[in-house]
């Protein structure tokens, strides 16, 4: 069962960031992309598949200073951090198998 990625605002994930704490997965995306919402359907099945680390999503065009910060490119892009580093970041989401991969426990 595919489950639908939670939207978050800047602060709210400079915050998560910035805390001390587990692994964490953002995806930034622009609401016109086909390709973004290829990944956030595949993302949906492996957070539905259950053993992942939280990942949220984020509207690049509401975030450029995260942007600029994690030097995002281009999106699609999986943004995986943990206690305010930047730990992968990934913009060819290929399959549910590679993303089950990078977003494991």
């Amino acid at each position: 069962m595919a489950m639908a990625l939670q939207e978050i605002s800047a602060k709210e994930l400079r915050g998560r960031w910035e805390q001390a704490g587990s692994r964490e997965a953002v995806l930034f995306y622009t609401p016109l992309c086909g390709t973004c919402r290829l990944a956030e359907r595949m993302l949906g099945i492996v957070l539905g598949a259950g053993g992942t680390i939280p990942v949220s999503k984020i509207n690049i065009n509401y975030a450029p200073g995260l942007a600029q910060d994690w030097e995002v490119s281009s999106v699609p892009a999986l943004i995986i951090f943990q206690a305010g580093f930047l730990v992968q970041k990934q913009y060819a989401l290929h399959s549910v198998v590679d993303l089950q991969r990078w977003l494991k426990l």
